[in-house]
């Protein structure tokens, strides 16, 4: 089964703001390329979103998983969405 992957405007606005943080720090293309590889990662939810630990006494079907010990990613899957 194929997932369709979907950002909540609130984690939009969380990679906006790592990116203009970044930015200024470490260079436009570096900020561009550690941003895209973390959106990446997120779209390869579509193929198998089940990773990560679940964390259910927080809220049903929440998941988290890390990416390169440098963000937490927290997402649910809700029927074919993640």
């Amino acid at each position: 089964m194929k997932y369709h992957v979907r950002f909540h405007a609130a984690a939009e606005r969380d990679i906006a703001e790592l990116l203009n943080q970044l930015a200024p720090k470490a260079g436009v293309e570096t900020a561009l390329r550690f941003v895209g590889g973390l959106i990446d990662y997120c779209l390869d939810f579509a193929t198998f979103p089940e990773r990560g630990m679940r964390h259910d006494e927080i809220a049903p079907g929440l998941r988290t998983v890390g990416w390169r010990r440098r963000a937490t990613i927290a997402f649910e899957i809700v029927d074919d969405k993640v």
